[in-house]
């Protein structure tokens, strides 16, 4: 009996940890369903539902973390180098946590990140496998990137790409 909860724990540990690595593992939102913006369920840490709609002609990045997720730890200062250098842009930056707001309330205290940290509460039925995952909305509302896995966000190839969907019409 005690070998069986053993190996019970060991599996889910396995798939737990497996999604929240620091592999680069794209997600080709073309052989997914298409995610629709309306279907991200998100309130802000006041418990006030966010209306996706008031971001309509700027491009969305949300990026689906925890307090516990160490890539998702790790990502961070890129993202928030790559909100710095965007900052005159037409771009809009999402931190979306299914934890409470206690968890996230401490963790900005113990972090000076500026970001907008949001409560995502339909994390289940968006199909995220893993954390972090990034989907990035265009200026149209139309999901053009979805990632699971770490991401060196401020690089030079990665501030290109966020500005070709900024740019794109």
């Amino acid at each position: 009996m005690q070998q069986k909860l053993k190996i019970k724990i060991t599996v889910a540990l396995f798939f737990l940890l497996s999604g929240c690595n620091d592999n680069n593992n794209q997600i080709d939102s073309t052989t997914k369903k298409e995610r629709e913006l309306d279907t991200i369920q998100l309130k802000n840490l006041s418990g006030t539902t966010i209306n996706l709609d008031m971001y309509t002609g700027k491009t969305i990045f949300i990026n689906f973390w925890a307090t516990w997720c160490k890539p998702c730890l790790e990502e961070m200062p890129s993202i928030e180098k790559a909100q710095a250098i965007l900052k005159d842009k037409n771009i809009e930056f999402l931190f979306a946590s299914d934890e409470t707001t206690h968890q996230i309330e401490e963790f900005k205290t113990d972090h000076e990140y500026k970001f907008n940290y949001v409560i995502v509460e339909n994390m289940g039925t968006l199909n995220i496998v893993g954390l972090p995952t990034t989907f990035i909305f265009n200026p149209k509302g139309k999901l053009v990137f979805s990632e699971m896995g770490y991401r060196k966000w401020d690089s030079k190839k990665n501030i290109d790409l966020l500005l070709e969907i900024i740019n794109s019409k």
